[in-house]
Formats: C-alpha cells, structure tokens, sequence
C-alpha cells in the first residue's frame, strides 16, 4: 500500500548528492525527478520508493513540512476515488488528482490531501 515517503529539504543540491550516494550503496537507482524541485529512487517502479524534495509551499523544511505519505493505487480512477473520499471526510486539498508536471498525459498521476490533524498524503499510479 505505501508507494513512496517524501522527505523535505533546505538544501537540494547536497540532499540529492547525499541520496545518490547513499542508495548507490545499495543499488538503488533514481527512478522520477523534475530538476531543482524533487528526486525521488527507487529500486523498481513497482516498489515502494523514497523522495527528497523542496516542501511544496516553499516554506523551510523542517520535520513534517515536506514529510508526505504517498498511497500506491493502480488506476487513475482509483486515486480521484480516494482523493475524493478523504476531502469528503472533512480532509483539505493540497493538489487536485492530475498528471505531474501537469503538461504531461502519461506517468506519474496524483492527488495530494492533508487529514484531518494536517498530515499529507496522497495517492498516485503510474500511467503508461
């Protein structure tokens, strides 16, 4: 169920340098990225993953701002279902289902919410 954990940065360029390094170690390459804003690795895009990024709203980074729990699901029908449930149960949108970088029309698809105690989440698939 858990696709990938997303982890805040203040500084990109030596978080990314430090992942590519650490997960090197172990064979685990970079597997999505949009330069100077996310890199995320993972050993297969069927595998659950880990993502450094800058935190969305561009405030610093600090221990839960940047911090997201992404929920895999299997169809983009599936994740406007579960984005729509959470909003529906009193949660908040943090970014409506659609493709990353927006412009696209395949790959990474998402919604992105906060629960009820502001924690964020959301769900994606990949679509090819």
């Amino acid at each position: 169920m858990i696709g990938y954990v997303s982890m805040g940065t203040n500084d990109f360029p030596r978080a990314v340098a430090y992942y590519d390094a650490l997960f090197k170690s172990i064979g685990v390459g970079r597997f999505i990225e949009e330069e100077n804003y996310f890199v995320a690795w993972s050993p297969a895009p069927e595998a659950p993953g880990f993502m450094i990024s800058i935190p969305f709203n561009k405030e610093a980074a600090t221990v839960g701002n940047g911090v997201m729990v992404a929920l895999y699901m299997d169809s983009p029908e599936k994740v406007d279902a579960l984005y729509k449930k959470a909003l529906q149960l009193g949660g908040t949108c943090e970014g409506q289902p659609g493709f990353r970088p927006e412009d696209a029309d395949k790959g990474f698809y998402a919604g992105y919410f906060r629960d009820l105690d502001g924690n964020k989440l959301n769900a994606f698939c990949m679509v090819e």
